[in-house]
C-alpha cells in the first residue's frame, strides 16, 4: 500500500472473487480481457461505447480511465475503479462513484467482465463485494445503477440484490435512441438480500480521501432521509450515466 494514497491498500473478498486496487500489472491484464470482448458485437450496453475501436484504441481507454479517475480524485467527487480478480486472473472492473458523498452517502455502481468469464456467477460475488464496500466500508445509505433495457443478465442481478426501479431515462448509443431502467437499493433492503459474504480490508485510513467519517456498523439504521426517499439526486445525472461502465454480469 502507498502511504500517502490508501486507496491502493482497499480489498474486498467473497468466497469466489477479490475486488482490488490495480497495480500496473493488472490494468494491463484489464486491457487485455477488454480486447478480448466485454459484450457481443450486435448490442452496446455502454453508453459511453468505450468498446467500439480498434484494440488498440480499445486497451488505451481502459488505461486512461483508470488514471484520469485517480488524477481527478477530490473528496466531493471520486470515481472508485476496482479490478476483479477470480482464480489469480484480472476478470472485470467494478467501480463506485459519489459525489458530495459526505452529504449523499449514495453511490454509483458500475461493471464489467471479460466475455469469456460471463454466466458463472462470478459477477454476482463482484456485485456482493461492491456492495459490501459501500455500505459497510464507507456507510453508504443508498447505492444505485443505469442498466440498458434488453441487458437482461445486468438486471437480473439488480433484482437478486434487491435493486428497485427508480425511473428510465433515454441516450444516445451508437446513434439510436437508447432506454435504460435505473435501479435504486437502500440499506434496508441490501440487509434483507445480502446472501454472498465479503470482507472488506484497507478502507479506514482512506475515508477521508471519500469525503466520509466512520461508516456505521452494518445493521445500523439510516442518518438521513426517511426510508425509501431518495437523497441528492445529483448523480443521478447524465454525466455519470454517459460514463457507465455497466454490463452482462
Amino acid at each position: 500500500m502507498m502511504n500517502n494514497w490508501p486507496l491502493t491498500g482497499i480489498t474486498v473478498r467473497t468466497g469466489r472473487v477479490e475486488l482490488r486496487w490495480p497495480t500496473p500489472e493488472d490494468l494491463d491484464a484489464l486491457a487485455d480481457r477488454a480486447v478480448e470482448g466485454v459484450h457481443a458485437p450486435g448490442f452496446m450496453p455502454f453508453f459511453s461505447q468505450w468498446t467500439d475501436g480498434t484494440p488498440a484504441q480499445v486497451a488505451q481507454r481502459v488505461l486512461q480511465r483508470h488514471w484520469k479517475a485517480m488524477a481527478s480524485w477530490t473528496p466531493e467527487d471520486w470515481t472508485l475503479y476496482l479490478v476483479v480478480v477470480a482464480d489469480g486472473q484480472v476478470v472485470g472492473s467494478q467501480s463506485l462513484g459519489g459525489r458530495d458523498f459526505g452529504v449523499t452517502r449514495e453511490v454509483l455502481l458500475t461493471s464489467w467482465l471479460a466475455l469469456g468469464r460471463q454466466g458463472e456467477g462470478l459477477g454476482g460475488h463482484a456485485r456482493a463485494a461492491a456492495l459490501e464496500l459501500a455500505f459497510t466500508g464507507l456507510g453508504a445509505e443508498q447505492a444505485f445503477s443505469v442498466v440498458r433495457r434488453g441487458n437482461d443478465a445486468s438486471q437480473g442481478v439488480c433484482r437478486k440484490f434487491g435493486f428497485e426501479r427508480d425511473g428510465s431515462q433515454v441516450n444516445a448509443v451508437r446513434g439510436e435512441q437508447v432506454v435504460s431502467d435505473r435501479f435504486r437499493l437502500t440499506r434496508s433492503r441490501w440487509q434483507a438480500h445480502r446472501r454472498i459474504g465479503a470482507e472488506v480490508h484497507g478502507v479506514a485510513d482512506a475515508l477521508p480521501f471519500f469525503g466520509a467519517g466512520a461508516a456505521p456498523a452494518a445493521g445500523a439504521a439510516p442518518s438521513g432521509a426517511a426510508e425509501g426517499v431518495p437523497l441528492a439526486s445529483v448523480l443521478s445525472g447524465v454525466r455519470f450515466a454517459e460514463e457507465s461502465d455497466q454490463s452482462a454480469a
